[in-house]
């Protein structure tokens, strides 16, 4: 099966492929010809999944997928959450965003957090969220250099190393997105 990525973002392209291993033909949105910016102006991260999705639909009429991915502090009260990757800004710079958070933990005492993916698929029309959580903590140094956006300063829970420690396949142990991508793989072998 072909599916649209709906996405610009080639670090989350090559990890969900990496994940797939040849059971679905993922095509990014610049493979398929569509040269946009999808725009995430919602207040949850559901949302902003389900709107990516539904503007490839609608101006394709072709299956496609979405997903949308946050940090969640519990020390922020869930912040960076559906403004992650824009949380210093909208240069949308990595190490800006892990400057603002480790400079708004500074006099926190709980770091704990978590990734929050959600996917968004539609077949024929129908749409069918799929949600994954990796559960960790933030730390105070960026350590590793594999991965993107906040994986240098995160933890997941079982592991003493960040993400951005991490070779893929390690990552896809722990990951929020992997967890998602396993639920919306078996639902299309349901099909």
């Amino acid at each position: 099966m072909q599916l649209i990525f709906a996405t610009n973002n080639q670090h989350k392209v090559d990890e969900i492929r990496s994940l797939l291993t040849g059971e679905l033909d993922i095509v990014t949105l610049k493979e398929a010809g569509i040269d946009i910016d999808i725009p995430e102006p919602y207040e949850t991260i559901e949302e902003n999944a389900s709107g990516k999705s539904k503007t490839i639909y609608n101006m394709k009429g072709v299956n496609c997928f979405s997903e949308d991915t946050g940090l969640e502090v519990d020390a922020l009260n869930g912040e960076p959450g559906v403004k992650s990757a824009r949380y210093a800004g909208e240069s949308r710079s990595f190490d800006a965003n892990i400057d603002k958070l480790l400079i708004n933990l500074a006099e926190k005492k709980d770091w704990s957090a978590r990734f929050r993916t959600v996917i968004s698929l539609i077949i024929d029309g129908q749409e069918t969220l799929f949600e994954g959580i990796s559960e960790g903590h933030i730390i105070p140094e960026r350590r590793g250099s594999q991965g993107f956006g906040y994986d240098p300063v995160f933890v997941p829970a079982g592991s003493n190393k960040t993400f951005a420690e991490m070779s893929m396949n390690e990552k896809a142990q722990y990951s929020h997105r992997a967890k998602a991508t396993e639920k919306l793989v078996a639902f299309l072998n349901n099909l």
